[in-house]
């Protein structure tokens, strides 16, 4: 089975994940609410087993946990991916919710990038979650796990439906890119690496 369990420390954080591309539980406890309700969506949506236990400096702002968040789970998804032999690579998904459009396209290519284009105010959701924090969750996904990330919000209103349409649209992306259909690596270079 593909996945990784890992453990971040640092002195603004502490971080246990679990993550398993091919299937199972999920369970988010991060100490923001919609933070974990958007994760909650990426594990649902993405077809994945997920285990988050995060805690971080709160008092400060939702910056750092956030942020490390993005990259435990770039990190799990690089070692989950292995060598990624056999994987789609490509892939993308549009997802509406109610008047928000979202699209967002993944190259499983192990170089990083992230392009992210999303009118999204700076404001707060929840219980401390700051909404420009979306864009540091991407691009740090994007950085330690090796893939191109290019996020668009076609169009919304709603803030709340804009960020979730953005996290759905990852999932579904996500989903279809780890996918595997073969044993060959997708590459003519015959390598998938940074």
């Amino acid at each position: 089975m593909r996945k990784a369990t890992l453990h971040r420390t640092t002195a603004e954080t502490d971080v246990k994940l679990s993550l398993r591309l091919d299937g199972g539980e999920a369970h988010i406890r991060t100490g923001l609410g919609y933070f974990d309700h958007m994760l909650m969506q990426l594990a649902k949506h993405g077809g994945f087993g997920l285990e988050i236990d995060a805690k971080g400096d709160l008092p400060v702002d939702s910056h750092h946990l956030v942020e490390d968040v993005g990259l435990c789970l770039g990190d799990a998804l690089k070692e989950a991916l292995g060598d990624r032999a056999g994987i789609i690579r490509f892939a993308h998904a549009y997802v509406p919710l109610d008047e928000a459009l979202a699209r967002v396209v993944v190259d499983l290519s192990g170089r990083p990038w992230c392009e992210f284009h999303a009118d999204l105010p700076p404001v707060i959701l929840g219980d401390g979650f700051q909404v420009e924090m979306v864009r540091e969750f991407f691009v740090a996904l994007a950085m330690r796990g090796g893939l191109a990330i290019h996020a668009d919000l076609v169009r919304g209103v709603n803030t709340h439906h804009k960020v979730e349409a953005l996290f759905k649209a990852l999932a579904r992306a996500l989903r279809q890119a780890v996918r595997t259909e073969g044993s060959d690596v997708p590459s003519t270079k015959g390598t998938l690496s940074s």
